[in-house]
């Protein structure tokens, strides 16, 4: 009910809104008021960003479009190149998390000696954060002149991004201790910068899935745990999801989109400067901003394509 109620509110917000500009249209069609067409521009500016968003969240009608995320990232082969990229994803979505008002969490970031990270998990909390953010599963791509490299010649990188509904934890998913591997180990590396440094960082395999989850963010042992379990948990149902739903697609026929070991999205630093997506063909040109958490544009245009069936 208290969400149906925020509805209510927003959609209110609007009418009034639109109900203002309207009059106050009328005033300057009969008068010129720099203060006050300065102000009609600005307060029109902000409802059509609103009405955007609204209207991109009645795209979102899968089940758990409105839960928290669990956002992993996760360097390719390359070295430092690609743990640089990883770092560099990680901060791009840190930043969306910004702008967008979600609270973002990483509870875990790790990395060898040197630049970005090996790989990293981010829950990400706020109303449809999971909605927004599952367009972002996949390959994301990087060609740019490799700042590691002294012959300054061209690189190409990868790192993969999962998401994941985060569940509460009355959902009933059996683990059985017997299936678990658990190591506690010191938090170190580049990571650092991201979460607290502990002795108590934990590290949990599920044996049959090969699903593993390591947090190091809280201060004690039995708290990493914990997290760790919660997020192994949504991580496990949400992997029973998608078999699920990859066995009804086999049977009708449909279209699926394709997560792990996809390239949905290239950036190109050079010899150009281009953000395209590989599923929609949207594409921007200012890199900078989109690195910079700009990433609503392609969110959106997934979002809307997916809603027609075409990706």
């Amino acid at each position: 009910m208290s969400d149906v109620n925020a509805k209510l509110d927003t959609f209110r917000h609007i009418e009034s809104e639109y109900e203002d500009l309207a009059a106050i249209e009328e005033i300057l069609r009969d008068t010129e008021d720099p203060e006050l067409q300065a102000e009609f521009t600005t307060r029109a500016g902000s409802l059509r960003t609103e009405l955007e968003r609204q209207s991109l969240l009645l795209l979102l009608n899968d089940p758990y479009d409105g839960a928290n995320a669990i956002l992993m990232i996760h360097a390719g082969s390359g070295g430092l190149d690609s743990q640089d990229w990883a770092g560099m994803l990680l901060r791009m979505y840190l930043r969306y998390c910004e702008r967008e008002g979600f609270r973002a969490n990483v509870i875990e970031a790790t990395a060898d000696e040197g630049e970005g990270i090996k790989n990293a998990t981010v829950l990400v909390e706020g109303q449809y954060s999971y909605g927004f953010l599952k367009a972002e599963r996949g390959v994301h791509r990087l060609v740019r002149i490799s700042p590691f490299d002294s012959a300054h010649r061209r690189h190409t990188s990868f790192a993969s991004v999962l998401v994941s509904p985060e569940f509460s934890d009355d959902v009933d998913i059996e683990i059985k201790p017997e299936d678990l591997k658990v190591d506690t180990f010191r938090a170190s590396g580049a990571g650092g910068q991201y979460v607290n440094r502990t002795d108590s960082a934990i590290r949990i395999t599920h044996i049959p899935t090969g699903i593993v989850v390591t947090c190091q963010n809280e201060r004690s042992q039995h708290m990493n745990r914990a997290t760790a379990m919660h997020v192994l948990k949504s991580r496990l149902y949400d992997l029973a999801l998608q078999e699920r739903e990859a066995e009804l697609a086999s049977v009708v026929g449909e279209k699926k989109e394709s997560t792990w070991g996809s390239q949905i999205r290239s950036y190109v630093l050079h010899p150009y400067t281009l953000v395209k997506d590989h599923r929609t063909n949207y594409e921007k040109g200012n890199i900078q901003a989109v690195l910079d958490g700009d990433i609503n544009g392609f969110i959106m245009e997934y979002l809307r394509q997916k809603a027609k069936g075409d990706v």
